[in-house]
């Protein structure tokens, strides 16, 4: 596939407000592809170069793009500048300036997908000195023999700013069409995702195998296993009934969610978040007890990664524990600070897959193989059989400075990438307000007037995930609990994902004055949950459901989020449900 066909589609890809649009131009363009070009051209579709675990970034700054447009183009950098100041986009800048390039076009030959991609591969493994002019050169002779619209993605690839907007489950209903014919044909296709985490590779299988290859992709270690996610129920007693009577009662931890990956022959250790990032060089005193403790050769082990005081028994906040998240001072804070690992799962062990096989058989194999470690430990954990014992143990819990516990059934697989009911959290009571927090995509932002009218900043449009729809849908309007510093860096922050309209898989009613990509997630607090006819969250006829009196928890942004981790359409009408049950029984 030329690399001009790909952009065509994308510039499509741009232009629609439909979800299902997006779809059948996504299937139409993956249907041309050849099968070597399905991963890189599924990547490039999602802004990427590799699966989000390989953390593979170009590394481009706007001005050394700037530099690499003037260098194809004849025009000065200067020219180049001011032209983006007017576009508000450097890809549209090197479209337009492309179109009236002032040099010849380097090359006859048109670009393949491959070719694009080679080249963006080639630039981001590129290092040391001299490496930032090489990258511009790299950047420079991809823009001279492209088109003006080639122009356009190949900067924003360069930069990381593709944003198409097509979701994962977007992508996954796509290939299912292109496939199948039908788009809702993707159950095999997501539980390869799930236990692959690798887009790319999905796409690449069914190209090469069809369904039947998909039916063979395996957990592997290196290869993240999206998580499991637990259901909300509010009372010991529907979790057990629930659980038939019986279950395990988990302490549940306010850390890093971090899956441990270990090859002993290979000496290797990676550990992933939530969210299937890399974060190894984070978590070095996991990684140094993975090798040096773990009683087996291949493994994969899930737990929750926190900073703890043993001589004291101290759980230490999640403002200190995220502090691993950042790319100096590690060592120093491994020391001053170590973080422990509470296991919790185990998914793979010494060639099998542990996926499908019942908790209890799973944990007990879980205790064996790390027996013996100070670094990597069981989380804790009961056995429950009437209520007063999980009441007791979730208030032993909170008394701990710990979020709740989690119920887990003893007989469930383990389901990756899927929220079940055989893992229940208990996190607070409901006392007929919304008294745990939610997790929202910012969708767009508004102006600020009065005396927020020079920050330029006034309030968050925010959403939730419908799972099912893969849509994002709008739930509370945020304007009170920002700080003038947050008001200043949720500017400077959104300014980089404005949109002309409104998003594909956005669903609202409101119009915020901006609308932004669905990226960034942030933890809000409110009053209550009510129904609502300015909101699309589980809208049925004319009334949605918001969020009563929300404002920003202090943490800001979740980082290790992503737009899809928020808090589900499905979560806040149960949420509704229980906290009007409470409401009920209080009277």
């Amino acid at each position: 596939m030329l690399f001009e066909d790909a952009a065509s589609y994308y510039e499509k890809l741009e232009s629609v407000t439909s979800r299902i649009s997006m779809i059948d131009i996504l299937a139409e363009m993956f249907g041309k592809a050849e099968k070597e070009e399905m991963r890189p051209l599924i990547y490039m579709t999602q802004g990427l170069l590799g699966p989000p675990f390989e953390g593979i970034q170009i590394g481009i700054a706007e001005k050394f793009a700037q530099q690499a447009i003037a260098s194809a183009t004849g025009f000065t950098k200067e020219e180049v500048v001011a032209d983006a100041k007017r576009t508000g986009d450097l890809g549209n800048t090197a479209e337009g300036l492309a179109r009236k390039t002032k040099l010849k076009r380097m090359s006859s030959r048109k670009q393949s997908v491959r070719d694009v991609f080679a080249m963006m591969l080639k630039t981001a493994s590129t290092s040391g000195s001299g490496s930032q002019e090489a990258k511009i050169r790299n950047i420079a002779a991809l823009l001279a023999s492209a088109s003006p619209l080639e122009a356009r993605y190949i900067i924003r690839l360069a930069l990381g700013k593709v944003r198409l907007g097509a979701g994962d489950a977007t992508i996954l209903e796509a290939l299912s069409k292109m496939a199948t014919g039908e788009r809702r044909s993707k159950a095999l296709l997501e539980n390869a995702y799930n236990i692959c985490g690798d887009l790319g590779k999905v796409g690449e299988v069914l190209a090469e195998s069809g369904m039947k290859g998909i039916e063979k992709v395996k957990v592997s270690v290196f290869n993240p296993i999206r998580p499991a996610l637990a259901e909300r129920l509010p009372t010991s007693e529907e979790i057990l009934e629930k659980m038939h009577g019986k279950c395990a009662v988990e302490s549940k931890y306010d850390g890093l969610r971090a899956q441990v990956h270990l090859d002993k022959g290979k000496k290797r250790v990676e550990i992933f978040s939530r969210n299937l990032e890399k974060l190894t060089p984070m978590l070095p005193e996991i990684a140094e007890a993975a090798l040096s403790e773990v009683k087996a050769e291949r493994a994969i082990i899930e737990g929750e990664a926190i900073a703890y005081n043993e001589e004291t028994g101290e759980f230490r906040p999640f403002q200190e524990t995220i502090q691993r998240k950042r790319k100096h001072g590690i060592e120093e804070f491994s020391e001053t600070m170590p973080l422990h690992l509470f296991a919790f799962d185990l998914m793979y062990l010494d060639g099998e897959d542990y996926l499908e096989k019942p908790y209890h058989e799973r944990r007990a194999k879980l205790e064996y193989v790390i027996k013996g470690s100070k670094t990597i430990i069981p989380s804790g954990r009961i056995i429950a059989e009437n209520p007063k014992e999980l009441e007791k143990y979730f208030e032993e819990q909170i008394s701990e400075g710990l979020e709740g516990i989690v119920a887990k059934d003893l007989n469930a697989p383990y389901v990756a990438g899927a929220r079940k009911f055989g893992w229940i959290k208990l996190k607070r009571s409901y006392k007929g307000e919304l008294s745990d927090t939610v997790d929202l995509v910012i969708v767009g932002y508004y102006l600020g007037r009065g005396s927020r009218a020079e920050f330029q900043f006034g309030g968050l449009l925010a959403a939730v995930y419908n799972e099912k729809r893969d849509m994002f849908e709008t739930i509370t309007r945020i304007g009170t609990g920002f700080s003038e510093e947050q008001m200043k860096s949720f500017k400077r922050m959104l300014d980089k994902i404005k949109r002309p309209g409104k998003p594909a898989r956005v669903d609202a009613v409101v119009v915020p004055d901006f609308w932004v990509e669905p990226t960034y997630v942030v933890t809000v607090r409110a009053d209550e949950i009510t129904k609502s006819p300015m909101h699309t969250c589980g809208k049925e006829g004319e009334t949605g459901y918001a969020l009563r009196f929300p404002r920003i928890v202090s943490d800001g942004v979740r980082e290790d989020k992503g737009p899809e981790d928020a808090t589900s359409t499905k979560e806040i009408i149960e949420m509704y449900g229980m906290q009007k049950r409470v409401k009920v029984e209080d009277k």
